[in-house]
């Protein structure tokens, strides 16, 4: 006689689940409390999952740099209720060349991107979504595929002056060491005091104070932007004018870059846009890429809107040691096309007067 099947197998558990009550009245329980635990996973994975970033940001991460960060991601949260919730917003920070290399001059190398490059190739590899720049630091082209749509308003664009023994430049003894990594400083500085000497001075904020005080130095000069923004204003001695130290390119402005095929993310800068900020940063950059300026190369310039409502440019050129400063200036509307123009034809104009072997000596 052939063997009966078998059981079912809701049979067979129905049976030893039987045959485990009666030997243990607590096994049934057990089952139970593992499928509540695997429900519970779950439900923290899914939780996680929607709690995925819908922008992540890329910045710099010094503390300037994710102060700017922040202050992107607020402004953003404030702007759009979706980014408002918990993590929606992610800051990713990203160490760049220039981060790394900190005991030579930025000339030395390379120049131009040292702040930006690798953010740009985190941009577009995916890794981020858009990118915050002090847009001083950013070259005068983009790299392809990327869009500068956005530029937050513009802070104080003035220097300022931090020292322990004097409260301006023109108080220093002769033979006083100043720091800055910035020739356009280095330029103005000696030019107008030429029996003062100038070092290089590189790191962050809180790095150049420290050394300060502890005397590799007698003094420096720093964008007064980046001191507001640190909430550090107090520890300049006292402020430049513009008069009297002409500002580098876009100094004081943060520009936002995305990929220009991300519709979703120009969506959301240009809601944080400020526009007079725009215009007076690409009238500038227009100044700086006439000149091919880089590391080597003293340049300054500064845009803005005048009482009347019109742009009031002003753009330098300048030897390393300050011997040679070329300046000029411009007056016209507060409108794009024109003051791109204006940046453009001053450049030109100072191109000239300079002459190509004064742009040789700087190699």
């Amino acid at each position: 006689m052939a063997p009966p099947p078998p059981p079912p197998r809701c049979a067979t558990a129905t049976t030893t689940a039987h045959h485990s009550l009666l030997g243990s009245p607590t096994c049934l329980a057990r089952p139970r409390r593992r499928c509540c635990a695997v429900r519970a996973a779950v439900a923290v994975q899914a939780e996680a999952q929607a709690k995925v970033s819908l922008i992540r940001i890329g910045t710099r991460g010094s503390p300037l740099a994710l102060a700017q960060a922040h202050e992107t991601r607020d402004k953003l949260k404030a702007a759009h209720s979706e980014l408002a919730e918990e993590g929606a917003v992610e800051i990713v920070i990203i160490k760049t060349t220039g981060d790394m290399i900190l005991d030579k001059p930025l000339a030395d190398i390379g120049g131009k991107g040292l702040f930006t490059k690798e953010i740009d190739d985190a941009l577009l590899q995916g890794r981020i979504d858009i990118a915050v720049h002090s847009m001083k630091d950013v070259p005068t082209y983009l790299p392809e595929g990327t869009i500068l749509p956005c530029n937050l308003p513009r802070e104080d664009v003035r220097d300022a002056f931090i020292c322990l023994t004097a409260n301006s430049l023109a108080e220093l003894p002769a033979g006083s060491v100043v720091g800055s990594a910035s020739l356009r400083r280095q330029s103005q500085i000696l030019y107008k005091y030429p029996s003062l000497k100038v070092v290089n001075f590189r790191g962050n904020v809180q790095t150049r104070l420290r050394k300060l005080k502890e005397g590799d130095v007698h003094a420096t000069l720093l964008a007064l932007a980046g001191l507001k923004r640190l909430n550090m204003a107090e520890t300049a001695t006292s402020v430049l004018s513009v008069e009297e130290m002409l500002p580098a390119v876009a100094q004081g402005a943060i520009g936002i870059a995305c990929r220009s095929n991300d519709d979703t993310m120009m969506n959301y800068l240009s809601s944080l846009n400020h526009e007079d900020t725009r215009l007076a940063v690409a009238c500038e950059r227009e100044f700086l890429s006439v000149l091919d300026g880089n590391c080597r190369t003293p340049i300054a310039a500064y845009a803005s809107r005048d009482k009347d409502g019109n742009c009031s440019f002003r753009g330098l050129l300048a030897s390393p040691d300050g011997s040679t400063v070329y300046e000029t200036s411009r007056t016209g509307p507060y409108d794009f096309d024109i003051m791109v123009e204006m940046g453009k034809d001053a450049g030109h104009e100072l191109k000239a007067k300079a002459g190509p072997g004064f742009f040789d000596s700087l190699q």
